[in-house]
């Protein structure tokens, strides 16, 4: 029943490019995708996701937090509705779990997908929880041969990486709720040094629903890429690594409304189990200091200062004189 043509898909537009992509090319072979758009804060409407909702609607598909912007999704109030409606409701938990309490059955969520190495776990490994009562979710292999995985995916298992992930799992359930709140402090450090020493500076997304330990901010009348070349020496970055090879600026900012010259200006911070007090001082005294010389390089700025309105100001090049 759910490969029948004309089955729909709801996902968001600030979803994980993977996911993005999946769903592109679920359209060329049928199904009905809806992308839902995202408020200035970065999370759905549950009303729009409502208005979505057709009786072909067969799966719910929903990033649990950003990985550029941190924002966390209302995920337990999406799981309520996709439970009224007897749809399937997948979550991609990659940057969630870990970070924050996340339990499939307060949240009604029915296939959640996560990985290893954003717990500190081995690299090239991940899980899927599928449900398997209140509803039974029943998966179509896509690689056949062998019988492992209870038949939904022949190889041989990768059992340090299966030992490794257990491991960080582990280690994540005791240690995650002290942890939290020292990434927590340690971000509000971060945010306070660089935000009030610089001026026309903006953070991208919800503050309220966040992950503890990223932060994403814009600076005003900065190249993002010439900001980061001063701090080369500090492991940021000004987008997702799934478009670093790309120039185009942060479709997830664009998503939120941000201006294409503030999303080209935009750092992702992400502070780690092992980052110290020392280290986030560090950070915030280096980009303030590489913002403020490379402002005084920029005219925009200097005339912005002066009560210019820039985003007004129209250009010309010398073939048009």
């Amino acid at each position: 029943m759910y490969r029948e043509k004309g089955n729909h898909i709801i996902t968001q537009v600030t979803e994980h490019k993977a996911t993005l992509d999946t769903c592109k090319r679920l359209e060329k072979y049928g199904y009905e995708v809806t992308y839902l758009p995202v408020q200035k804060d970065g999370r759905i409407s549950l009303d729009e996701l409502r208005k979505a909702i057709t009786p072909k609607t067969i799966l719910i598909s929903i990033m649990y937090a950003n990985n550029e912007i941190g924002v966390i999704q209302p995920i337990a109030e999406i799981g309520k509705i996709a439970k009224e409606k007897g749809i399937f409701f997948h979550v991609d938990a990659v940057q969630a779990v870990g970070k924050i309490p996340v339990d499939v059955q307060k949240d009604g969520i029915d296939l959640m997908s996560i990985s290893g190495h954003k717990i500190y776990g081995p690299k090239g490994i991940g899980a899927l929880y599928v449900r398997r009562k209140n509803p039974r979710v029943q998966l179509a292999a896509i690689i056949d041969g062998g019988g492992h995985e209870r038949g939904m995916r022949s190889g041989t298992l990768n059992v340090t990486g299966i030992v490794g992930l257990g491991k960080a799992c582990e280690i994540c359930q005791n240690e995650m709720a002290a942890e939290s709140e020292k990434l927590r402090k340690l971000r509000e450090r971060l945010t306070e040094r660089i935000m009030s020493r610089l001026d026309e500076t903006f953070i991208n997304g919800s503050m309220e629903h966040r992950l503890p330990h990223n932060i994403n901010i814009s600076f005003a009348f900065v190249e993002g890429e010439s900001l980061l070349m001063g701090i080369n020496d500090i492991a940021v970055s000004s987008g997702s690594a799934c478009t670093s090879a790309t120039l185009e600026p942060s479709y997830v900012l664009k998503a939120l409304g941000v201006g294409e010259d503030l999303a080209h200006t935009s750092i992702r911070f992400g502070i780690g189990r092992f980052n110290t007090a020392e280290e986030v001082d560090y950070v915030a005294d280096r980009v303030v200091e590489t913002v403020q010389r490379l402002r005084e390089l920029s005219p925009l700025y200097e005339m912005a200062k002066e009560g210019v309105d820039v985003s007004k100001m129209t250009w010309q090049t010398a073939a048009e004189h």
